[in-house]
Parts: C-alpha cells; sequence; structure tokens
C-alpha cells in the first residue's frame, strides 16, 4: 500500500519533456501554473497552493533547483534539496506536477507549460510578474494571491536561529 502512494507522488515529478507529452495525453480545461523556492514548506505555502489549485483543474510548480535558490536566496539556501522540496510539493493532494528549473526565473518553463492561469504571490505587480505577457498574449489570466500574515520561509529561519542562541 505505501509503495502505491510513493509511486504516485513520484509520478508528479516530472521534467519540461515529460509535461510536453502529458499535455498532449491528457485534456486539461485548465492548467494553473505557479512557482518557487518553497524551502521550508509552511502554512502560508500550503494556503496559497491549494487557493492556486481552486481555479482550474491541473496545477504546475516550478520549483527551483538548488543552484537556482543559491543565485536568489544567497550561499546558506536553500535548507532542504531540490529532491526533498519536490517530494513534499508532490505529497501535497492539490499540486499535480512539479517541474524543476536550472534558470534564476521561470520564462523558459512557462513557455513550455503554457499556462491558462499564472499565479504569483500577492507581493508581485502585474508588470513584475515573469511569464504575464506570454501568458496574456495567449488569452490566459495572470492571477495574485495574498500572502497570509506571520508566514515566510526567511521569518522561520530567523526565528530558529535566535531561539537556537537564546537557548545555548
Amino acid at each position: 500500500m505505501a509503495e502505491d502512494f510513493w509511486f504516485i507522488i513520484n509520478k508528479k515529478i516530472i521534467d519540461a519533456e515529460e509535461w510536453a507529452a502529458e499535455r498532449e495525453r491528457n485534456e486539461f480545461e485548465t492548467v494553473i501554473f505557479t512557482n518557487g523556492c518553497f524551502d521550508i514548506l509552511h502554512h502560508g505555502h500550503i494556503r496559497y497552493l491549494a487557493q492556486a489549485r481552486s481555479q482550474g483543474d491541473c496545477l504546475v510548480v516550478g520549483l527551483n533547483s538548488d543552484e537556482s535558490v543559491r543565485r536568489l536566496k544567497g550561499p546558506d539556501r536553500p535548507i532542504n534539496a531540490e529532491n526533498d522540496r519536490a517530494l513534499q510539493l508532490a505529497s501535497l493532494c492539490f499540486v499535480s506536477y512539479v517541474i524543476l528549473f536550472e534558470e534564476d526565473t521561470p520564462e523558459e518553463l512557462i513557455h513550455i507549460v503554457k499556462p491558462d492561469i499564472l499565479v504569483k504571490g500577492g507581493d508581485y505587480e502585474l508588470d513584475e510578474i515573469v511569464g504575464a505577457d506570454f501568458v496574456l498574449k495567449r488569452g490566459g489570466l495572470v492571477e495574485t494571491i495574498p500572502f497570509v500574515d506571520g508566514y515566510s520561509t526567511s521569518n522561520m529561519i530567523e526565528k530558529i536561529g535566535r531561539d537556537f542562541h537564546q537557548s545555548h
């Protein structure tokens, strides 16, 4: 039984080429795409991803590779390796597929996924959202979802460090 779940979870972690084939095989009504580092999965991430998925029937998450996270967040990140982060995301029932990408932005991946809806966090303005022009030109939508106050990976890392130093 456990092997069945493991197989189902791992089957959701694919590459861009596999996605292209999957898109051909399936008739998804609405493909939603979002991306991020998802370094330490927390309440804010869960709410954000669930809200994103509620907008359609297939949620594709572009996941920054370890190297990409280091370039974006600094040498001490990621906390969790890309395979672990991908597994955590894929284990969520509302995440359909997880695709790792090496670039600093998901622009190239968005062109491959061809989402009907592109979703980002509420801290982005439309003109700052990578891939928005592409999605809009194809007749798609670009949506922002507000953050859940009090939840961020950076804040969690800071708190863990503070708590550790106070206890030692």
